[in-house]
């Protein structure tokens, strides 16, 4: 849901930037290169050192080159199957450098097991969801479900949380408790929309099958 609307405000807002780029001859390519270079540098950097203010103030100067590399590609034109595939394929080497952060920093002075396998989990949890639909609409099925924790909703709720996780080090008390919270959140809810879509990936095969196609294929 996040997605939906989220993409339609920033993309409206993001427009006129996204023009300026093109005019000074930057390819979309470019800005997605740039953009997860500056994710996954916050994420590893700041991260695994419990700099999460810090982290999420890069990441999220970074993170909205998912929108104007797509808005750039539009505006002139060439909007491509190569630049759909880097696009996808780079967003999830940057889910993986946040989650990875954060497992860093649990493994190392964070010092919690617990936390550390729960991030890990959601890092895992979150590139399975993704393959789940691309796979479901590889094989020709619609998977119309979008499910409960999405991509939006895993960045918002462990980058707001992480960023005032964050303000513990300028001497807010208590606060560094929400990226736990945040991180149980989204492996939870990203255990539901897997559930959600392997569900669903399981009717549409069916029903686009017969009752011949209710066996598991080897």
């Amino acid at each position: 849901m996040l997605n939906k609307y989220a993409r339609a405000f920033f993309t409206r807002v993001l427009t006129p930037f996204a023009a300026f780029l093109l005019r000074r001859g930057v390819s979309p390519d470019a800005v997605t290169l740039i953009g997860t270079a500056g994710v996954v540098a916050g994420a590893l950097v700041f991260f695994p050192r419990g700099e999460f203010f810090w982290g999420t103030v890069v990441i999220t100067l970074f993170v909205f080159s998912d929108l104007v590399d797509g808005n750039m590609a539009r505006q002139a034109g060439i909007s491509s199957r190569w630049g759909a595939f880097l696009d996808s394929t780079l967003d999830r080497v940057a889910d993986g450098a946040i989650f990875g952060g954060f497992a860093l920093w649990y493994a190392g002075n964070g010092d919690d097991n617990v936390l550390c396998a729960v991030a890990l989990f959601c890092l895992a949890a979150g590139q399975v969801v993704s393959y789940t639909k691309a796979r479901g609409e590889a094989i020709g099925l619609p998977v119309a479900v979008n499910g409960l924790v999405e991509r939006a909703e895993r960045l918002v709720i462990s980058l707001v949380a992480a960023g005032l996780a964050g303000l513990h080090a300028f001497g807010v008390p208590g606060i560094q408790v929400l990226l736990p919270v945040a991180l149980w959140v989204v492996a939870v809810g990203s255990l539901v929309t897997l559930i959600q879509r392997v569900v669903t990936v399981r009717r549409e095969a069916i029903e686009a099958d017969g009752p011949a196609g209710q066996g598991a294929a080897s």
